[in-house]
């Protein structure tokens, strides 16, 4: 994906450790935008990826906006969360992940996906 968007390849980072993904974004906005028009925004998010009990596990660790952490309420009381077992019982994306991942690990600099047939 990053390589075949270059743009995008300059603006994001991802960093992977132990059961730990994270990404940096950097939102470039426009000069005339109401608000920090012309400023570069910094986004950083953090999820935790693993495989536990037969099924993935997906959990937001926190989202800070150029340093400053995100309040948990304002992102849905979902930090901390494990998704695939919140909403994985209901038809939609977290269900079809499940479904469709057999291992997920992220180890130092790789991430190592193997899906079901």
């Amino acid at each position: 994906m990053l390589a075949n968007n270059t743009d995008l390849a300059q603006r994001l980072a991802v960093d992977l450790s132990d059961d730990l993904l994270s990404a940096v974004l950097l939102v470039p906005l426009d000069k005339d935008f109401p608000v920090l028009g012309g400023r570069t925004l910094r986004v950083n998010a953090g999820v935790e990826l693993s495989f536990a009990n037969g099924r993935p596990l997906v959990k937001l660790k926190g989202v800070s906006l150029m340093g400053v952490p995100i309040p948990n309420v304002w992102l849905g009381n979902l930090k901390n969360v494990d998704l695939v077992n919140e909403f994985g019982a209901n038809p939609g994306f977290w269900q079809s992940f499940a479904a469709g991942v057999d291992y997920i690990r992220v180890e130092d600099g790789r991430l190592l996906v193997r899906l079901k047939e």
